[in-house]
This record gives structure tokens, C-alpha cells and sequence, in this order.
């Protein structure tokens, strides 16, 4: 059995949160810099191009790449073999994102109350989902996420005879209802199966993948650049200016599912798509 101190968690929470907050991962800047050769819009190849610059500056200066710095979504694997000493998982998450948030000048996004609206003025509380896996090792990655891109995500509960061409269907309307408000290009996350709950959380998961890293599976890497085509012959564009390159990637994540049903999630992310992992 492993010991692993919770501060250690809390540290590298905070710093996971500031970190994805300034700077753009390189794969979505080389997929910034594709979509700019790509793009038959004078307007859209500017958009590319100010996106390049506004991640440029956030990495230099330190500042955030977006006035919305997300509502953070942690996943934690936890090794089996590991024993968490020194505090509660959940505390120290909070610490680490309250931390995060304060001390890198981060704006704070969470609503105490879905009605009442009163702002929690740390976000915090974070949503946290938690795996046991073998090992001794723990894995925590934090997603800010954006209230724009969140708000354009959809769930259908689907007949299992809508198949494949239900899931790009729904893609498609999903992207084009979008529109600009998720600030495009986006990158789409999919969960294909599970049940209610699941295939939301595997959409949300498959937003974590390196972005065009393709499904280990040869029939879901080809659905995958099947739904990038369906969103980039959507015409939304950069930033929603009208354009070829709407989309900059589609990662698809597939469970087993009752006989009854298909559940269909697609979890829309902003151009940036801000996650980071550290393994303790």
C-alpha cells in the first residue's frame, strides 16, 4: 500500500487550473495554424489568426486566454494500492481549485444555486468524478469548462434502429443550432451508449483525448472523421463568421448499452478545449 499525502493532490490541482487557464495546448495551435491554410474565408483565416495571437499573449503575459475561465471538472483514477492520507479527496480538490482560482486571478463562474444565482466567489464547488484502478499510482485531470460551449451540448435518448446516421444527425443539428456561441472552431466530444448519465460522461471524457488522436477502434476513427466532415460542411465557421473550418476535432468513446436503447450525447467545447493531468 501506497501512501499518498491529499496536499499533493491539492497542489497539483491549483496548479493544473492556472496553467490550462494561460496556455493553449500545442495541438490545438498546429490545428489553428492547418485551419488557417484550410480556411476560404477572408474573415475566418483572420479569426484563425487573432486566435493564434490571443494564445500568444496569454502565454506570456500569464493572463487567462478567456474571460471565461470554466467551471472545473475533475477526473480522478485512483490506483487501488494507493492510501490517501492527510485529508479528505474532495477537500483537497476543492483547495486546489479554490487556490487556483484565487491566487491566478482566474474569474470565478460557479452559482450557488441554479436559481438563485448568487456567485460562490472561488469555484468551487467542482465536479469531480471518481475511478478506482489498479496500481499505485493516482492520475488527477482537471477541464475547466465554458458556460457558452456547455450550453450547446445535447443528450438524446435514441432507438437503437436510429444507428449511425441518428448519431450524425444529431451532430449536425447540434453544430448548426450552435452557431457561433460556443466560439468555433469547436472540438466535439461523443458518448455513444452506457445509459443516461454514462454517455454524457463519456462525452465528456472524450474530450481529453489529445486532439486528433484517433478511437483505437478502426470502425469509431472512421465515424469520428465521418462527424469532423458533417461539422465543417456545417458553413458556421470561425468564431460563426461563416467558413470551412467550424470543427478542429471529434473524439467518439462508446460503451455497451441496454437492448432498448441508444444514448447519444455530443459535449461541445470552445476553440481552446483546456485540460491537464498530472500523475502523483
Amino acid at each position: 500500500m501506497r501512501k499518498v499525502n491529499v496536499a499533493k493532490i491539492t497542489a497539483a490541482v491549483k496548479k493544473i487550473c492556472i496553467d490550462t487557464n494561460y496556455k493553449v495546448d500545442p495541438d490545438i495551435i498546429k490545428a489553428f495554424k492547418t485551419g488557417l491554410r484550410r480556411e476560404k474565408s477572408p474573415v475566418g483565416r483572420e479569426i484563425l489568426r487573432q486566435l493564434i495571437c490571443n494564445a500568444d499573449i496569454a502565454r506570456r503575459e500569464r493572463i487567462p486566454i478567456c474571460q471565461d475561465c470554466g467551471l472545473a471538472v475533475v477526473f480522478v483514477e485512483i490506483g487501488q494500492d494507493v492510501k490517501l492520507v492527510g485529508g479528505g479527496l474532495r477537500q483537497a480538490i476543492e483547495a486546489g481549485v479554490r487556490q487556483g482560482y484565487q491566487q491566478g486571478y482566474l474569474r470565478k463562474s460557479v452559482a450557488k444555486d441554479p436559481m438563485i444565482r448568487v456567485n460562490t466567489g472561488d469555484n468551487t464547488p467542482a465536479i469531480i468524478h471518481t475511478e478506482i484502478v489498479t496500481g499505485d499510482k493516482l492520475r488527477v485531470t482537471v477541464a475547466p469548462k465554458g458556460g457558452g460551449s456547455e450550453n450547446m451540448s445535447r443528450l438524446k435518448m435514441m432507438k437503437p434502429a436510429d444507428g449511425e446516421a441518428g448519431v450524425k444527425e444529431l451532430v449536425r443539428e447540434t453544430v448548426r443550432e450552435a452557431g457561433p456561441n460556443p466560439c468555433p472552431p469547436i472540438v466535439l466530444g461523443v458518448g455513444i451508449g452506457g445509459n443516461f448519465e454514462m454517455c454524457a460522461i463519456l462525452a465528456k471524457k472524450a474530450l481529453l483525448r489529445k486532439l486528433g488522436k484517433p478511437n483505437q477502434d478502426k470502425r469509431l476513427a472512421k465515424l469520428e472523421q465521418d462527424l469532423l466532415r458533417i461539422a465543417n460542411d456545417s458553413g458556421v465557421g470561425p468564431q460563426g463568421a461563416g467558413g470551412t473550418v467550424t470543427c478542429i476535432g471529434v473524439a467518439v468513446e462508446s460503451r455497451p448499452c441496454h437492448i432498448a436503447s441508444m444514448p447519444v450525447a455530443v459535449n461541445v467545447n470552445c476553440h481552446v478545449s483546456r485540460h491537464g493531468s498530472k500523475i502523483i
